[in-house]
């Protein structure tokens, strides 16, 4: 078995698509990004290339790279996962944290912990989302940015 942490952050920003966990979200602001800003799934993503040893979201998808503008962030984890597929891994677990001030995410939970299972090929079961607040500290509580951290466990496929 292996383990793997994800973090990313992104800036809250008007005229863009709040997009988290493959979802889009009903808010005044979007967040910033290259591709669609899922900072979630950036997270995942993330966790599950370090968990198999592979590296990092950048050095797949550059963020310079003109082929990853406004990319579907479901795309790049999937992507990402079939390398992991090849080193022999597949997905026991997922546990992700979500802090945003705003908006409140409870609604969407479970369509997310669907949405990602759907694309790592795994029961919804093994997918868990938490949302948090930052109690109105830094830039996250300021509503001027989205935090996420995301912990994957790989085991052997089978």
């Amino acid at each position: 078995m292996r383990v793997g942490i994800g973090y990313d952050i992104h800036q809250m920003v008007e005229g863009r698509k709040l997009i988290l966990g493959g979802l889009e979200i009903p808010h005044d602001k979007g967040s910033k990004g290259h591709s669609d800003g899922d900072a979630l799934l950036h997270a995942i993503t993330d966790a599950l290339l370090g968990a198999a040893g592979l590296g990092d979201i950048g050095e797949y998808f550059p963020d310079n790279d003109p082929e990853w503008k406004d990319a579907d962030s479901g795309v790049l984890l999937k992507e990402a996962f079939k390398h992991v597929k090849r080193r022999g891994w597949e997905v026991e677990n997922i546990d992700c944290n979500i802090i945003a001030q705003a908006p409140k995410l409870k609604p969407y939970k479970s369509q997310m912990e669907s949405r990602i299972a759907s694309l790592l090929e795994i029961e919804t079961r093994r997918v868990n989302v938490k949302a948090k607040t930052n109690e109105e500290l830094d830039a996250v509580g300021r509503k001027e940015a989205i935090a996420t951290q995301a912990v994957v466990l790989l085991k052997p496929a089978q």
